[in-house]
């Protein structure tokens, strides 16, 4: 179990942003395990198609077995909704220290995988090429397969944000954790997320609460270590809309208000109105 205690001072600084550089990484956990939601196949099936000549494999060895990504991929919004580029130069500024803290701390008990490994045994040069590399398949990666959906996904983000602050609004923290997932709840000024891999217990101190919604989360996602500022990514309402195709234009009346049918005799439309309306022609 994951806990963040929160003061009166850290409620009055919770806020909401998106993230396009957390959904980028997010989505690497469906790309490697597309049974982790049936409502993101047909995003898997397109991103596939368009991730010719990407290494995917040096981005997916960056998910740990257990799921964890590394806390330095995923930099805390400073505004409501940044730029993927903005995120990325975030990334690109990490020092090699923390780098290699992260690698480590997302990857515990396990070992680090191969080419992460090389780079973390090989010195703070090499975490900085890699951490070049891993910035120029990031941006690649987001191009061609999250954002020619972005606009979509920005909006079902947004609605989601609206419905969260009226419910905050209107019923406080007790009622805007109630339905944000399951394994979420709120308990005399802490809020528990149940069924996490590691477990921690840290106080806002008046850092106040990010919470950021994702279309790609399956579940809650905290930071994985205790010394970052308590953040949130939870899953997302209306993820399903994105692919529900947009209901077909209505068939043109008749020109001729003809009688009602399947089509007239005297014009080409395919819809007639109704058998009382007047005639226009005779």
């Amino acid at each position: 179990m994951i806990s963040f205690r929160l003061g009166v001072e850290d409620l009055a600084d919770t806020r909401f942003a998106l993230s396009p550089i957390n959904e980028t990484l997010l989505s690497l956990r469906v790309l490697r395990e597309p049974g982790l939601s049936a409502l993101l196949l047909p995003w898997r099936r397109t991103a596939l198609r368009r991730l010719d000549g990407i290494d995917t494999g040096l981005l997916l060895s960056l998910v740990a077995a257990h799921r964890a990504i590394p806390d330095f991929l995923t930099p805390r919004p400073g505004s409501f909704a940044p730029g993927f580029e903005e995120e990325l130069a975030a990334v690109a500024r990490t020092p090699a220290g923390v780098i290699r803290r992260d690698l480590a701390a997302a990857h515990h008990p396990n070992p680090l995988p191969e080419p992460l490994r090389t780079a973390a045994d090989g010195g703070d040069a090499a975490l900085l090429r890699l951490r070049g590399d891993l910035c120029d398949l990031l941006h690649r990666y987001w191009a061609a397969a999250v954002e020619p959906m972005w606009p979509q996904m920005r909006l079902v983000l947004e609605a989601d944000m609206t419905y969260r602050a009226r419910r905050l609004a209107v019923g406080g923290a007790r009622a805007l954790f109630a339905d944000i997932h399951p394994d979420l709840h709120w308990d005399d000024g802490v809020l528990h997320i149940d069924k996490m891999f590691g477990g921690y217990a840290t106080a806002a101190a008046g850092r106040g609460l990010l919470l950021m919604p994702s279309v790609f989360a399956h579940k809650p996602a905290p930071p994985v270590l205790p010394e970052e500022p308590p953040a949130l990514v939870y899953p997302s309402r209306g993820t399903a809309t994105l692919w529900t195709p947009p209901p077909a234009p209505p068939r043109p009346w008749c020109r001729c208000w003809a009688r009602p049918g399947p089509g007239c005799s005297r014009c080409s439309a395919n819809r007639c109105p109704p058998s009382n309306w007047p005639a226009a022609c005779g």
